[in-house]
């Protein structure tokens, strides 16, 4: 109670109220009810509220996807809404993209409205897995078959540690760095992903690089967790090859100016470069990307059987995966694949 919980909306922060929530369930359109005390309801002068003939108005644009959570259980969180605030509330039929409009007789009771749907939205995008994600591609020739070395040695010298079976390992052809992941839930917000791309482009990354391919080197493995006995993540490290740091420099800054547009939540100070060769969420999803890596969706830990990774550590500690050009960062669709194998590229810079 006296360190609630603070979300961040258009450069405000509000306070979210301790309350019960209520499960959810995905499968029924508009059964989510939210309680009083859900809502902040303090003022807000991020967005436009336009006076009208009849009074005042706000627009807001909303994925069709999260109209249910602004609907509620038969039409209550919407009702609720309109009678707290003295607003009524016009949303597109279901499927449909465009915009929700609160109109009211009074700006304080318009803005009441637009602020308690926006922390509605942010809360219920927040716990939306993830769509998208910001990727360098690691699946060159070369890259690949040193991969299927790594994994053939592993299986002949490691096979009997356990947990180690071949389903843990990555499928070569979607090798790749994850910068950070995001939840796009229409077709705009996907342009808006991939315009901000291109403005990075010509804002630092062709600073950095000067406009060349980053050269870097794929070598070593590390673990994710504390105890090597129980892994659940291996993966190999990435370096650049003339021992600089722009390869960090601009995945931090692509991070930050993604984070900051709101398209992406923050998740740690620094990117995380690495490169998953081996999960224990490939034993039973050979198609899973990293679940427990967002926040935006529920870890799998409990569902996953960890492996000894002890003696793959010792004997593989400097294995050399090969050198690759990195010239280009994807937009990645989760879950797809293009003709090479790799992940359906939405937009790249």
């Amino acid at each position: 109670v006296l360190r609630p919980t603070l979300i961040r909306i258009g450069g405000r922060i509000y306070r979210k109220n301790l309350i019960q929530e209520q499960a959810y369930q995905e499968e029924e359109e508009g059964d989510f009810c939210a309680g009083p005390g859900d809502c902040a309801d303090e003022p807000c002068d991020t967005f436009v509220v336009e006076e009208t003939e009849k009074g005042f108005q706000s627009r807001v644009e909303v994925p069709s996807l999260l109209y249910k959570y602004i609907i509620g259980k038969k039409g209550e969180t919407k009702k609720r809404l309109e009678t707290e605030t003295r607003t009524s509330i016009s949303i597109p039929k279901p499927g449909v993209e465009g915009e929700i409009v609160i109109t009211g007789q009074h700006r304080s009771g318009v803005i009441s409205a637009r602020t308690r749907i926006d922390v509605l939205l942010d809360s219920f995008r927040k716990k939306q897995p993830f769509t998208h994600f910001l990727s360098f591609a690691l699946n060159q020739p070369a890259i690949q078959e040193k991969f299927l070395q790594f994994k053939e040695e592993v299986l002949e010298k490691c096979s009997k540690d356990h947990g180690v079976t071949s389903s843990l390992f990555q499928n070569p052809a979607k090798l790749h760095l994850t910068l950070g992941t995001l939840v796009l839930l229409n077709e705009q917000e996907i342009q808006k992903a991939c315009g901000l791309l291109q403005q990075c482009k010509e804002d630092f990354v062709d600073q950095i690089t000067g406009g060349k391919p980053l050269t870097v080197e794929v070598a070593g493995v590390e673990y994710m967790n504390d105890d090597p006995a129980m892994t659940d993540v291996l993966y190999a490290k990435v370096h650049m090859k003339d021992g600089s740091d722009k390869l960090q420099v601009i995945a931090d800054q692509l991070v930050e100016r993604f984070v900051a547009s709101g398209l992406m939540l923050k998740e740690w100070d620094r990117v995380k470069l690495h490169a998953t060769v081996m999960n224990t969420l490939f034993r039973k999803d050979p198609g899973a990307e990293e679940r427990n890596n967002t926040v935006t969706g529920k870890s799998s830990f409990k569902e996953r059987e960890s492996f000894n990774g002890q003696n793959i550590l010792k004997l593989f500690e400097n294995f050399y995966f090969g050198e690759v050009h990195l010239d280009s960062v994807r937009l990645s669709q989760r879950f797809s694949s293009d003709a090479s194998g790799y992940y359906a590229t939405s937009g790249q810079l």
